[in-house]
């Protein structure tokens, strides 16, 4: 957008500057629990998170030995939508599994 200025009978042209900022990001973690099965864990890596089945496996490895497992890092909008959708699908087939984001 540029806006003209009269000053002392000059027109001098001003170019506003926009700077855009990359977005914060936010890391996704699967957090362990006494009751949602392994092959269940990998289910939700593989189709909520595209995982291939190695990495899936590794990543309910760390959630089960570690207590939680990163699952990817998304903008705040994705990372809410991801954590949604693991909520809904492990209520559906009656799991307590639950995801958490923390900013990057």
């Amino acid at each position: 957008m540029s806006q003209e200025k009269e000053k002392f009978g000059e027109q001098i042209a001003e170019k506003e500057h926009l700077e855009t900022k990359e977005p914060s990001l936010y890391r996704v973690l699967l957090l362990n629990d006494d009751y949602t099965t392994m092959d269940f864990v990998v289910h939700v890596l593989e189709i909520i998170f595209h995982k291939t089945p190695g990495e899936a496996t590794r990543i309910m490895l760390n959630v089960h030995k570690q207590g939680s497992g990163l699952c990817g890092v998304y903008t705040r909008e994705i990372a809410e939508t991801k954590i949604a959708a693991v909520h809904d699908l492990a209520a559906n087939h009656q799991f307590p599994l639950k995801c958490a984001m923390e900013k990057e």
